[in-house]
């Protein structure tokens, strides 16, 4: 598969992977504001997602060692966003962060199926049921 970007900032880096069979690409922080305690990461990075798939923005996993969690958990990249791809993390007041140059997440491409709905009067039962939230055990 090819994923095609285009630079927005003159410092944006292409993503890579870290290691052969890593899942996600690394993405690079080039530029950074704040409002209040959230700060945004802009990658200087736009990309045409194939149709069919769907980018997924994810936290590293060194975002442990920062004061940072990412806003929206994780992020949804659709097939026709053309706009530059940002990370807004949530920052502890003097907390550790990222700098400008670090890589700050993770772009995932998953396949994504065409749904149709179908409004019904009954679903199929299940051993689970209706069980939610840690009905299955710890």
């Amino acid at each position: 598969m090819i994923l095609k970007f285009k630079k927005l900032h003159k410092d944006a880096i292409i993503p890579s992977y870290a290691k052969p069979g890593d899942a996600g690409l690394d993405l690079t922080a080039v530029t950074e504001s704040w409002s209040d305690n959230i700060v945004t990461y802009g990658t200087g990075l736009a990309m045409e997602i194939p149709e069919g798939f769907v980018g997924l923005l994810c936290p590293r996993s060194s975002v442990y060692k920062t004061n940072l969690a990412l806003v929206n958990s994780i992020g949804i990249i659709d097939c026709c966003f053309r706009g530059e791809v940002m990370f807004k993390f949530r920052c502890k007041t003097n907390g550790i962060k990222y700098n400008i140059g670090d890589r700050i997440g993770q772009l995932l491409l998953v396949p994504i199926p065409l749904i149709k709905t179908l409004e019904v009067d009954e679903l199929s039962s299940t051993d689970r049921g209706e069980g939610g939230f840690g009905s299955t055990g710890n």
